[in-house]
């Protein structure tokens, strides 16, 4: 008790203070979300100028026919355009989840690194059994991902922790621990932006276009009330526009799916290669400086 005395302060707040320290070698990156701003906007207007401009080209329809109530069309694109307004809202939405794929492949693909996790992890394993920190590290230069960033940041405060000769052993890992938790909690929302628009267009799609279909029925239906039910070709044709809706709806929200789910399966392999790189910094720091 008296040698904790002179010191002037408790272990725990000698080991609050080193965390402190240590914590600013983790530095926010900094960022926006100017794509997803910008994204929705511009994929709207896009989509809307192909509704108008490309599925409503004259040639798509029979002549003269475009400009009537009910359109005769000649193709696939014809029959979209007679969709309605909820097409390109949709056409949106598929844009959206093709912009977003696109972006978190490249964001995804770059946390990955150059080096698989599990060969990284064997090099700095090699190097901090020989006490070589600085070749540690270096080879967190060379691996240029997530758990390259994540391992860095602990490789730091567990040099500095292999020179200090103040706190114990378990304070020091406490320390190594606590740069690494802060080190994640940067690079785990990096992996997980914009993730959310895909999830959330999967389910949204599909019941815009339920919608799209349901309005089109109601069209139809309309329609074949006022030739006194005997028009069976006014009816067919109203359904299968509505339907078009339908079909657009649940191939975006099938995109969306397909893509949220392999983004998340490669992001849960980036997040246990961090999770090993915590094991094996600890581990490593408790059996060669006791």
């Amino acid at each position: 008790m008296a040698d904790i005395k002179s010191t002037g302060a408790s272990p725990v707040s000698t080991a609050k203070t080193a965390t402190h320290a240590t914590v600013q070698t983790a530095k926010p990156k900094k960022g926006s979300n100017l794509l997803a701003t910008l994204a929705v906007p511009i994929c709207l207007i896009i989509g809307f100028l192909f509704w108008k401009i490309v599925l409503g080209n004259p040639a798509n329809f029979a002549p003269g026919s475009l400009s009537t109530p009910e359109p005769k069309s000649l193709n696939y694109f014809g029959t979209m355009y007679t969709g309605g307004f909820i097409v390109p809202i949709l056409l949106c939405l598929l844009l959206l989840v093709i912009t977003f794929f696109v972006e978190r492949l490249f964001t995804i693909s770059k946390a990955k690194g150059k080096i698989k996790p599990t060969e990284f992890l064997r090099r700095v394993q090699y190097n901090l059994a020989n006490k070589n920190v600085d070749s540690a590290i270096a080879e967190c230069d060379k691996q240029m991902g997530s758990v390259g960033n994540v391992m860095r940041a602990g490789l730091k405060v567990y040099k500095e922790m292999a020179n200090n000769a103040e706190l114990t052993t378990e304070q020091k890992i406490i320390n190594i621990q606590s740069e690494i938790e802060q080190a994640t909690t940067l690079e785990l929302p990096i992996l997980e932006k914009n993730l959310v628009f895909l999830s959330t267009i999967a389910s949204c799609a599909t019941l815009m276009g339920l919608l799209g279909t349901v309005l089109g029925m109601i069209r139809a239906f309309t329609a074949l009330s006022a030739t006194g039910g005997t028009d069976s070709t006014a009816l067919a044709l109203g359904i299968a526009e509505a339907l078009v809706n339908t079909a657009l709806g649940i191939a975006t929200a099938f995109l969306a799916i397909i893509f949220y789910n392999y983004f998340t399966t490669q992001i849960d392999g980036i997040t246990y290669g961090i999770d090993e790189t915590g094991y094996t910094l600890t581990q490593s720091f408790a059996v060669h400086y006791k």
